[in-house]
């Protein structure tokens, strides 16, 4: 991932969710579609099931300096697919939670790679420190998964505090933005 994406996609994304923040703060149907995502069986399958594939493409690509055990990866994927798959049987509750801390985690890794070792370019310093501040928040909320739930219900109880959220996310996705073409 180059300079140029690893700030627009981050900016692009807040712009998104902050819009969406923004109408929708008020809709009973996007605030009831979101304070369900923790327990969603269809928010499983989606966040769960594509951080669980992410994740096994990555294992899959390790390199043999990776490899301390298997000279291959074929058993790594195996396990962790068998992981994956045995969580959703044994650990259903908020596993939509967890599927989108792992591909929180997995794309700010992405992000980080595409502005690692860009010192001439100071401004990378505001996507970094979203990442890194998604990637705090993600394993919190892995750790710790109903906590979302709760936090959601936080944020929904009042239309002001959803509204002030997507006023800041729309604001510094579009600095994001701005950022990006200014490289």
């Amino acid at each position: 991932m180059s300079l140029f994406s690893a700030t627009l996609l981050p900016g692009l994304f807040l712009i998104a969710l902050g819009a969406l923040l923004l109408a929708g703060g008020g809709n009973s149907l996007v605030v009831s579609t979101l304070k369900a995502v923790p327990r969603s069986p269809y928010a499983t399958a989606l966040f769960w099931g594509g951080g669980a594939l992410w994740f096994l493409h990555v294992v899959w690509n390790i390199s043999p300096a990776d490899m301390v055990v298997f000279d291959s990866p074929t058993p790594f994927v195996l396990i962790f697919a068998a992981i994956a798959v045995a969580a959703v049987f044994y650990v259903p509750e908020f596993l939509a939670v967890r599927g989108l801390c792992v591909i929180t985690i997995l794309a700010a890794w992405k992000i980080l790679m595409g502005l690692f070792g860009e010192y001439e370019h100071p401004m990378r310093l505001f996507a970094t420190v979203l990442a890194y501040a998604a990637v705090v928040k993600a394993l919190y909320f892995a750790c710790v998964p109903y906590r979302a739930r709760d936090w959601l219900e936080w944020l929904f109880a009042r239309t002001q505090r959803t509204r002030t959220l997507g006023a800041a996310s729309l604001a510094y996705g579009a600095l994001l933005v701005i950022i990006a073409f200014t490289y």
